[in-house]
This record gives C-alpha cells, sequence and structure tokens, in this order.
C-alpha cells in the first residue's frame, strides 16, 4: 500500500536525551558567544525566544521570525553582529555534541525497509533547530539526508509551528502536497507525538520504551512499542486504520492554519517568475490559485461563518467561484499580493474560530445545495478546500519544476 510515515528524530531515530542534549546546547551556545552577552543572560533569553516558537500560532509568520525579536533585542544585539559567530558555531562546536547521542541500528534498518517498499518518509522532528542542525542530527543517526530521499525535513527557518499544535501536523502533511490514503505518526514523546498527532486525526505508533506512561489526558495510541516493532505491525493491520480521520473540531482548525503556512512556505521556495506557467493550458497557475483562494476566503468562507455566527439558522447561498479566475482575470493579477491577502483574511477566519464555544460548532444553517448544516460542517468543506488546492499547488510546482529541468 502507499503510505506516508511521520517520523520524529530524538530518541525515535536517533537516541538523544533533550534533558542531556539542551543543557550541553546552551552551554556551548553560551561560550560561543560570550564576547557578546553573559552565558547564563543568554541561556534565560534563548528560552524565551524557544517558548514564542511553540507558542506561535500564525501562519504568517515562521519559527524563526517568532524566535528573532525576542531572541536578538533583549540581548542588545543585531542579528548581523553575531551571524557569522552563528556560522561558525554549527560548523564547527555544534559536531562535538554527538558524544551525546547514540546511533540506532534498528532505526537505519526501518528506514531502509520502509523506503525499499515505496513509503514516503517526513522527519517530523520538532523544527526549533536552524536546518543545519538538523541535519547533522539525521547523519549522527546513520541517516544522512544526501543518502536516504526524505520527502520533507522541516526547520525553524521554513516552518510556522511546533508540536503538539496539531497545526504543525497540518503543515507538514501540507508541505508533502497533502497524500492521500493512510498515514502514521511514529514517535516517542507522549505530548509532542501522540497528543499532537491525535489533535490532527492521525495514526500513531508509540515508541513507549517498555514502561512508558502517557501523560494525563492523552488517549491511547493506535499502537505502542519498540521501533522495530512498527513496519510487522504494519503488515498485519488493514490499510484502513492507518486512514486519518480529520473530522474533529481540532482538525479542521489545524488544516485551516496548517494549509495556509504550508502554502506560504512552498511559495517562497519557489521563484515569483514561474508563478504564471500553468503545468497544462487548461489548468490554473499559482497566481491564479492563491487569488482563488484570497477571494473564497474573502467573499465566500468568512462572510458565512459571520452569519452563522450571528443570525439564526441563515440561509447561505451556492457560488461559481471556479468562474471568477475568467472574470476576474486571475492570472494578470499580482500573486505575491494574493498570497499574502489570502493569508491576511486567513487570519481573520482563524481568530473567530479560535473564540468559539463547542455549542457555537453546532450552529446551524440552511445551505441552498447541502440543505440543513451546521458551522461544523461548513468549516469541514473549508478544510477540505484547502487540502485539494494545497496538494494543486505541491502538484503545479512539481510539474514546473519538472519541465524546466528538462528545458536546461
Amino acid at each position: 500500500m502507499t503510505l506516508t510515515l511521520l517520523i520524529d528524530l530524538d530518541d525515535t531515530l536517533l537516541g538523544n536525551s533533550m534533558d542531556t542534549f539542551i543543557p550541553a546546547y546552551l552551554n556551548a551556545l553560551g561560550d560561543q558567544l560570550a564576547d557578546h552577552t553573559a552565558p547564563e543572560k543568554m541561556a534565560k533569553t534563548m528560552m524565551v525566544a524557544t517558548q514564542r516558537m511553540f507558542d506561535n500560532n500564525c501562519p504568517c509568520k515562521t519559527l524563526e521570525e517568532a524566535f528573532d525579536p525576542y531572541f536578538y533585542s533583549p540581548l542588545g544585539l543585531q542579528k548581523s553582529q553575531i551571524q557569522e559567530k552563528l556560522t561558525s558555531f554549527y560548523a564547527e562546536v555544534f559536531p562535538s555534541l554527538r558524544s551525546l547521542t547514540q546511533p540506532l541500528p534498528q532505526a537505519v534498518e526501518l528506514i531502509k525497509e520502509a523506503l525499499g517498499r515505496g513509503y514516503r518518509i517526513g522527519i517530523a522532528t520538532n523544527p526549533l533547530f536552524p536546518r543545519t542542525a538538523i541535519l547533522q542530527r539525521l547523519a549522527w543517526a546513520g541517516l544522512p539526508p544526501d543518502q536516504y530521499p526524505f520527502d520533507l525535513i522541516p526547520s525553524y527557518e521554513t516552518f510556522h509551528f511546533a508540536k503538539p499544535n496539531p497545526a504543525y501536523f497540518a503543515e507538514f502533511l501540507g508541505r508533502m502536497g497533502w497524500p492521500e490514503g493512510p498515514v502514521l505518526m511514529i514517535g516517542n514523546d507522549s505530548d509532542h507525538d501522540v497528543l499532537g498527532a491525535q489533535g490532527m486525526g492521525l495514526p500513531v505508533f508509540w515508541i513507549s520504551g517498555g514502561d512508558g506512561k502517557l501523560s494525563p489526558g492523552v488517549l491511547p495510541p493506535n499502537k505502542s512499542g519498540a521501533l522495530e516493532e512498527v513496519l510487522p505491525w504494519i503488515d498485519n493491520i488493514s490499510p484502513e486504520e492507518l486512514e486519518p480521520d480529520y473530522s474533529s473540531t481540532s482538525a479542521q482548525t489545524a488544516t485551516l492554519r496548517g494549509c495556509a503556512a504550508a502554502l506560504r512556505g512552498m511559495a517562497n521556495a519557489f521563484p515569483t517568475y514561474l508563478w504564471n506557467e500553468c503545468p497544462e493550458p487548461e489548468e490554473w497557475c499559482l497566481t491564479s490559485i492563491f487569488c482563488h483562494l484570497r477571494d473564497v476566503e474573502r467573499e465566500v468562507n468568512l462572510p458565512r461563518l459571520q452569519a452563522i455566527t450571528t443570525e439564526e439558522n441563515p440561509f447561505i447561498i451556492g457560488i461559481d467561484t471556479d468562474a471568477w479566475a475568467d472574470e476576474r482575470e486571475y492570472k494578470d493579477q499580482n500573486g505575491p499580493a494574493a498570497l499574502i491577502d489570502f493569508i491576511s483574511a486567513r487570519s481573520k477566519t482563524l481568530e473567530l474560530l479560535d473564540h468559539l464555544s463547542e455549542s457555537d460548532w453546532q450552529r446551524p444553517a440552511q445551505h441552498a445545495i447541502f440543505g440543513p448544516t451546521d458551522l461544523k460542517e461548513m468549516v469541514g468543506i473549508m478544510a477540505e478546500h484547502d487540502r485539494l488546492h494545497t496538494r494543486q499547488v505541491y502538484e503545479t510546482i512539481d510539474t514546473i519544476q519538472d519541465t524546466a529541468k528538462r528545458e536546461i
């Protein structure tokens, strides 16, 4: 079967206790920056800024953008002042921390076998470090990315959310083109991996270490055990047991938040001069897709939700929004501006949803096409629309990049 695996890194693919690693990391970085700031102050400021990454819920701000103002400014520094020191640290000092970690042969065996089966694999580590630090830790695990074709490796430069935020998993799936079919999260952390993935409706294999205990309030995972038990377990269950369930309000809201972030991430990594290229003559280019998402969010989604939350059983009309692409000449508009405006409008939608009570999700409406409905069903339709167009953007970029390579 076609299966997507999201696999945690530290203490899942690499033996690396954060209780030991983080203090050593902070000490080493403090020594590196001692000419600019006191190590003790640096460490405290680092922890405050890191918490800002955990707290970030905005699809318009990467983790790096959430971190920087709360790290450099309190230390009285400009990022440019110490950039050379930071680059040197990750190139020359960070590698020494390898001695605190242990490669796991069973992890390499799992990855080799899974890739051999044709599974897609994303390294679902918490993206709180620069990319170089994550790539190095993968190499320490015996899984250097230049030898293993992982679909996605997140980092604080490119991701917007951190575990256990369910939006992290939505962004992750979005950056993988929102794969259809079975998905499995594999990780050791009760809160970050199990609770976070469950909030997104994903099946979970918990690397429990034999006597591990789930945090209070965390539901039992689909399976727990050792890393070497993962593939035999997959072989003995039906694919249906690994199908995600995106129907919860948590998963729906996470989808709306994560897809907006994923679209921003994919677009920022794609040259704007190619945004008006169409995969096929009859298909939309990126500019048209972002214009469509902008107008649907501003003129359909947000007004509908506002009506349902403020009126008694409002009537919701059906709108043919696809026709707007030609009527409004999307392909001739400003693509980057359309994406910014979409994310701005989406932020207003998310603000509305974040303040709903449980009973608000059941507020009724009458739709011209679907008949009797409620707010939860309407948000579910929005989330499916997001998944569809996130997949479309991913495939459009992939096709255009392939065409460009062939033309070189």
